[in-house]
Order: C-alpha cells, then sequence, then structure tokens
C-alpha cells in the first residue's frame, strides 16, 4: 500500500474547491454507512465541509486533511445516531404520556359517568330503602345500629337492604363490576 498523499493545507478558495470535488462523494458513501438515509449522509458532508470552510486559517499543517474530513463525517454520523436514539427516547416517552393521559382522562370520564349512574340509581330507591343503604354502605353502620337508630328490626333493615341491592343490580347491570370495585374500594 502507498502512502497517503496529504492534501496542501493552505486552504484557499481553489483549494477547497478542489478538495470537495475530490471527496464529497466518498466522504458522503462514508458516511452512508452509518446513516441509513442518503440525505442525512449528504447533509451531514455538506456540514463537515461547511465547518472545515469556516476552520480554515486554524487547521493544524501536520494534519491531513483528508483524515480530517473523515474522521468530522465520522464524529458527526456518531453525533447524529445518538441525537436520534435521544429524540426516539424523548418522542416515546412524549407519546407514552401522551397516552397515559387520554387513558386518565377517559377513566376520569367513565368515574364521573358511573357516579352519575349511582347516584340516579340511589336517588331512584324508596326513601326508606335509600336512608338503610346509605348506612350501612357509606357511613359503615352495622344492621343492628340501622335498627337501632331508625327504631325498626334487623329483619326489616335485611329486607331493605337485599331490596336495594337487587334495584341497584338491575339499574347498574352493565357498570357491575366497575360498582364491585368502586364499593370496595370506597368501603376500604
Amino acid at each position: 500500500m502507498g502512502q497517503e498523499k496529504k492534501i496542501p493545507v493552505t486552504l484557499d478558495k481553489s483549494t477547497f474547491e478542489q478538495l470537495f470535488k475530490t471527496l464529497f462523494i466518498s466522504l458522503m458513501h462514508f458516511a452512508r454507512k452509518y446513516v441509513s438515509d442518503t440525505d442525512t449522509a449528504k447533509e451531514i458532508t455538506h456540514d463537515v465541509f461547511f465547518n472545515l470552510w469556516e476552520k480554515r486559517e486554524k487547521i493544524d499543517s501536520s494534519t491531513s486533511l483528508k483524515s480530517y474530513l473523515y474522521t468530522s463525517v465520522y464524529n458527526r454520523c456518531m453525533n447524529y445516531i445518538r441525537d436520534q436514539k435521544k429524540f426516539n427516547r424523548e418522542e416515546q416517552v412524549f407519546n407514552r404520556n401522551e397516552q397515559e393521559e387520554h387513558i386518565a382522562y377517559h377513566d376520569h370520564l367513565e368515574e364521573q359517568e358511573l357516579e352519575s349512574r349511582i347516584q340516579e340509581s340511589l336517588n331512584s330507591l324508596p326513601l326508606k330503602c335509600r336512608e338503610i343503604f346509605v348506612l350501612n354502605r357509606f357511613e359503615g353502620n352495622k344492621y343492628a345500629e340501622i335498627a337501632e337508630k331508625m327504631n325498626i328490626s334487623v329483619k326489616t333493615v335485611e329486607t331493605q337492604m337485599s331490596k336495594a341491592l337487587r334495584i341497584l343490580r338491575e339499574k347498574l347491570a352493565d357498570y357491575l363490576k366497575i360498582l364491585i370495585i368502586f364499593m370496595f374500594c370506597y368501603i376500604y
């Protein structure tokens, strides 16, 4: 193998143009090995040449410009890949957060609808039946305590609770599973 021919470091306009014409295609193909998109590879290569032109007066004269350009293209490709991974992660996090917000909003609407249906169903109960149900399920009173408070028998409380549960089951049949979970969580 022959020794690499160094391109002169005096970078005037014509030398830069010659360097561009000579190396652009091979640098672009080199970049294409790392980034799968030809347009991105071209953009990276253009950026490297632009950067070279901006730094033309600061380049070390002992440096091979060809080596400098290949190293610059490689580094930019690695930066691009890193940024894409970061962007993809952030996009995934954003999409997941957006999805969770949508689910939470949807759950909130369902919860509001369920609460409304429960309230409607409770309001449709006969007055004494509703009062007994609320004392037991929402205030945590035992049947004997309710019977004593309302001056009725425990058997009447049992009957009224059975009636309330039957009516609520019928009216909330489509929400029964959710209702059971709701009441379980509410009680405990």
